[in-house]
C-alpha cells in the first residue's frame, strides 16, 4: 500500500471515528508498519492526530 492511499484511507476513519475505526486504522498502520517501517508510522499519527483521536502513540508497536 502507499503512504498517499494509507493517508486517504486513514481521513476516512479519523472523520467517522469510533471504536470499530480505530482497528481499521490499527490494521492500516500495521501494513504501513510492514512495508515502509515505524517511522512511516510514526509520521501518520503525527500528521492525524491519531493520539488524540484514537490513543495510538509515537513509537507504539502496532500488531493486529
Amino acid at each position: 500500500m502507499t503512504l498517499e492511499r494509507a493517508r486517504e484511507l486513514i481521513k476516512i476513519q479519523v472523520e467517522m471515528g469510533g471504536g470499530y475505526n480505530r482497528n481499521s486504522v490499527r490494521v492500516l498502520l500495521a501494513e504501513i508498519n510492514r512495508e515502509h517501517g515505524q517511522s512511516a508510522v510514526d509520521q501518520l499519527i503525527i500528521e492525524f492526530s491519531l493520539d488524540e483521536q484514537f490513543g495510538l502513540q509515537v513509537g507504539q508497536s502496532i500488531n493486529t
